[in-house]
């Protein structure tokens, strides 16, 4: 993808932040009309269901991994630069991380995408569960919890100073994960099918996978012409958020493509809500709720920057490139979540 006309009219930094941007719109709408929710995908599962939120969520899930490895195929993107990769993986923190993300979004009724796109509605409950989210997340990264998290994070990592590729760990032939990905979407237009999701609703879901790839995308495109060092990423939500708060407090902030997208997920999920007259003010119910998804998010928010990711940042993003931490912690996303509805709220 050649961008570099557009650097002679856009500077670096504000061009980031418009992909952050671009790729959040197309995420919020996508979100916002299909209802992609990890949280009520684990819920119906926990359940025995295999209804609607398994299916959009398998999908999107999917159509991630298909459009991120269809975009590296075709030479528009290479996981070995993104930021994710780069960096050492924690096999403990994805552990621990992970579950603790999996239960914060159950007692906190959605994780922090969906808080995000929820807020963008006007739901009340998601905007105080959304900010306290952040607010740990940030504490997480650069406040007082962070020596904790490097603890945790530094009691068992990939080694090389890196992580790992999983497919390539496997010793899996290429191709794998994009056969891996047309498998996942095979059953879920199965599932879609025996539950009679639209095809609107199947085409939002997949939406979301393609924001996903957009953003490693762009970002990439961008990294191989800007002067100055430009991260390789795309959608995820605990890093982010973290960042989009500190550039409202910090006298001299950065714009960067972390930036553009908190603000574009809300964007795009307010014209989506509005164009659907789906706007609507919410408010806690009891003050009982209210804690709990206080302390849900703040497991969230602690969860996601120990496990390298949140729902988003890790159980769409990360897998996509084969992140090998970013699947372990999905997959103690799903157990902590299966967990809490059984012992909480099944009880």
């Amino acid at each position: 993808m050649e961008i570099t006309p557009l650097l002679d009219w856009i500077e670096e930094p504000i061009l980031s932040a418009l992909f952050g941007v671009l790729t959040g719109a197309v995420f919020g709408v996508a979100a916002q009309r299909s209802s992609f929710c990890l949280r009520a995908a684990t819920i119906d599962f926990a359940r025995g269901n295999l209804g609607r939120p398994v299916a959009v969520w398998l999908l999107t899930f999917s159509t991630a991994l298909i459009w991120v490895q269809s975009a590296q195929m075709l030479g528009l993107f290479r996981a070995e630069d993104a930021r994710m990769m780069a960096v050492a993986g924690s096999w403990s923190g994805a552990v621990i991380g992970g579950l603790m993300f999996g239960v914060g979004m159950v007692l906190a009724r959605g994780c922090s995408g969906r808080l995000l796109v929820l807020a963008a509605t006007g739901n009340l409950r998601a905007v105080v569960s959304g900010l306290i989210f952040a607010v740990t997340a940030q504490m997480a990264l650069h406040g007082w919890l962070a020596p904790l998290r490097q603890w945790l994070a530094g009691l068992w990592v990939t080694p090389g100073g890196h992580n790992l590729e999983l497919f390539a760990a496997l010793s899996l032939p290429k191709g794998s994960a994009l056969g891996l990905g047309a498998g996942c979407a095979a059953l879920a237009l199965w599932l879609a099918r025996r539950n009679q999701i639209g095809f609107s609703t199947l085409t939002f879901a997949s939406g979301v996978g393609f924001a996903v790839a957009l953003g490693w995308v762009l970002t990439f495109a961008l990294s191989q012409v800007a002067f100055e060092p430009v991260s390789v990423t795309s959608a995820t939500f605990s890093g982010p958020s973290a960042s989009t708060l500190m550039f409202f407090l910090e006298p001299t902030p950065k714009l960067d493509f972390d930036v553009g997208l908190v603000p574009g997920v809300f964007l795009g999920a307010f014209f989506a809500a509005a164009l659907t007259r789906e706007l609507k003010f919410q408010g806690f119910e009891r003050e009982s709720q209210m804690r709990r998804s206080m302390f849900g998010s703040v497991l969230m928010g602690f969860g996601a920057m120990l496990a390298g990711g949140c729902a988003i940042g890790a159980g769409v993003t990360g897998t996509s490139i084969g992140t090998a931490t970013a699947w372990l912690a999905l997959l103690c996303m799903w157990i902590g979540a299966m967990a809490t509805d059984r012992l909480v709220d099944q009880r």
